[in-house]
């Protein structure tokens, strides 16, 4: 599968270019949105850990941080350099530099615990995302009519205060997986009540059953890079497309990472609407086909304009 060059991505965390000034039409503002993602304070993460940091100084004999961070300057230079990515943590490579077969990027969340008492089988796929069979029964399902099918999935989900879930007719998919293959990674705008829009990073995995996304912060991904954890999963189960002509569609927002339920369905209707446009919303293909291509051109101002007309 191709990735991006990150071209795109060099645009959004460019540090030199001017702040984005954008007029928004109902967004109460918008601050530099390449700034808030590209600038964590290393000093807010050193102020977190002072106590633990300082301890640590003084279980190795150590008088202060300082001391603590040159004693350990050559693990840490060998760390950050395995961790590097190019685009997020590491100097981005030219077009001609980088190979057109990149390898596929770490991204995939780990299973779910299951408890040691429990008796309840939670089937799995091999990338750690539970199978449809493990929420209904899909041979009973196949029996049903669409409609009753829709009420069921919806009402099996209903209870968690974290789950998205939606059912989806395959004339709709089927536009949203052509565009997905095609673009399996991209960026959206959040837009935050009185703090403009924060960017968020996804990227689709398939197989044979299951189509996922994956979205974290963008702010984290360039810091984090493969140590990156997503704050929403959205999984599309596909057993159903052929013969009812529906995905189901069954996701969560993780508590404690930033999002709530409300702004993870805001990114998800956002995506499909990016994803599952028509032939003649062109912008929005282009902003996909820029982003994809590593084109230069690809601009956030745009993008929040295209979000902006999203309700």
């Amino acid at each position: 599968m191709a990735y991006p060059q990150y071209s795109s991505l060099r645009h959004v965390f460019s540090t030199s270019a001017p702040l984005l000034r954008y007029t928004q039409r109902r967004w109460a503002q918008v601050h530099d949105v390449r700034f808030l993602a590209t600038h964590p304070r290393p000093d807010r993460i050193i102020d977190k850990y002072r106590e633990k940091l300082d301890q640590k100084a003084k279980e190795q004999g150590l008088n202060d941080i300082d001391e603590l961070k040159a004693a350990y300057k050559d693990k840490i230079a060998s760390l950050s350099k395995k961790a590097a990515v190019p685009g997020a943590t590491a100097p981005l490579q030219t077009q001609e530099q980088t190979s057109p077969q990149a390898p596929q990027l770490p991204f995939h969340p780990p299973p779910p615990p299951r408890p040691a008492n429990s008796t309840v089988p939670s089937p799995e796929n091999k990338a750690g995302i539970k199978t449809l069979s493990s929420f209904i029964d899909v041979g009973k399902t196949l029996e049903l009519p669409q409609k009753e099918i829709e009420i069921i999935w919806r009402l099996r989900h209903a209870r968690d205060p974290h789950s998205l879930s939606a059912v989806i007719p395959y004339d709709i998919w089927d536009r949203i997986q052509k565009t997905a293959k095609k673009h399996p990674q991209f960026i959206l705008p959040l837009p935050r009540e009185g703090q403009g829009a924060e960017i968020h990073f996804l990227q689709w995995t398939f197989s044979d059953t299951t189509a996922t996304v994956l979205f974290t912060h963008l702010a984290e991904y360039k810091l984090r890079g493969e140590f990156s954890q997503p704050h929403t999963t959205v999984t599309h189960h596909l057993e159903l497309a052929g013969p009812k002509g529906l995905v189901l569609l069954q996701g969560s927002v993780v508590d404690g990472r930033g999002i709530t339920v409300e702004e993870g369905k805001w990114l998800l209707m956002c995506l499909q609407k990016f994803y599952g446009q028509t032939a003649d919303e062109t912008p929005r293909r282009r902003l996909l086909e820029k982003f994809t291509g590593g084109d230069g051109g690809f601009k956030v101002e745009e993008l929040l304009e295209e979000a902006e007309k999203i309700s």
